[in-house]
């Protein structure tokens, strides 16, 4: 069965160099992955898995970034633009200072996405330099939609690289909150995790916010270290985005395994910012809240 994979990848080749690639290389890719699955070709398979994804980013057709870009225009509303302009802060010394947006709503944007759901990386590199918001985003559903339908371990590390490398471009807080799980989470799910930790301890607060939101697949599946770890890292951040995306995910934790929330609060709540904790505490019983918050207040004031 070696010797079909080797012969079907000798054909592959040649209709590369013969220039007829697009047309046939998907059906004979088709033939040979159908092989691997039901002979189990474990020897060879990360060598084919390399070689397919060469060829699968080689057929994928080379979407036009100012394609999408005039798409998302068409769909612009000026006083949309304006309100959510003032809803990101984009104001002279603001956290989205210059930050430009169309008005396009994120389900008009997720439609694009899905359209244009094969542009490959080069594209979305472009997608991410524009200056505005929508087309930012835009790209990053692009990015997460091919992760989550190519399993192959070779693709999936290649959009992580990816997303990691343009991370000054993922510069507000819903472009880290909708893609940053969904792909670092979901890739680290299994892996070393130090990379988060690198990101914690970064100079660029959205770098920071990708850290702590990342955890946020963890928590989903009942691993609370890194989240706590972190939030211990960020505990006294000077920004009230960082301290809303922290107490978001140990709320979250809470949701999941209450004794957690409440033992890593029992030596730091009346340290941490007090927006942090409202957000962490927010599903608790009103007379619970009032206790946390009362308590807080009365060492402050001590202090």
């Amino acid at each position: 069965m070696i010797f079909v994979v080797k012969v079907q990848l000798k054909k592959l080749s040649a209709h590369f160099l013969n220039g007829f690639l697009i047309t046939k290389t998907p059906f004979l890719l088709t033939i040979i992955f159908f092989i691997l699955k039901i002979n189990q070709i474990s020897e060879e398979q990360k060598i084919l898995n390399y070689y397919y994804f060469y060829l699968l980013q080689i057929t994928t057709i080379n979407m036009n970034a100012p394609e999408i870009v005039t798409e998302l225009e068409r769909l612009g509303n000026t006083e949309k633009a304006a309100h959510l302009s003032r809803f990101f802060k984009t104001g002279k010394g603001e956290y989205g200072e210059g930050d430009l947006f169309l008005g396009v709503t994120v389900p008009e944007q997720r439609t694009v996405a899905k359209k244009y759901s094969t542009a490959d990386h080069q594209t979305l590199e472009t997608l991410l330099a524009s200056p505005y918001h929508e087309v930012r985003l835009t790209a990053l559903f692009i990015l997460v939609y091919q992760f989550e339908k190519n399993k192959s371990e070779v693709f999936q590390q290649s959009c992580i690289d990816f997303y990691l490398s343009h991370t000054a471009r993922i510069n507000n807080w819903d472009l880290v909150d909708l893609s940053c799980y969904k792909l670092l989470g979901v890739w680290l799910q299994n892996q070393d995790r130090q990379i988060l930790y690198t990101l914690a301890h970064s100079a660029n607060m959205w770098e920071q916010r990708i850290a702590i939101v990342t955890c946020m697949h963890f928590v989903r599946q009942g691993d609370f270290t890194d989240c706590l770890a972190i939030s211990e890292l960020l505990l006294n951040h000077p920004h009230d985005l960082i301290h809303k995306a922290v107490g978001w995910l140990l709320r979250e934790t809470g949701k999941k395994d209450r004794r957690v929330l409440t033992d890593f609060l029992s030596t730091r709540y009346s340290v941490m910012p007090r927006t942090m904790l409202r957000y962490a505490i927010e599903h608790f019983p009103e007379e619970e809240r009032r206790k946390y918050m009362g308590a807080k207040s009365r060492n402050n004031q001590k202090s």
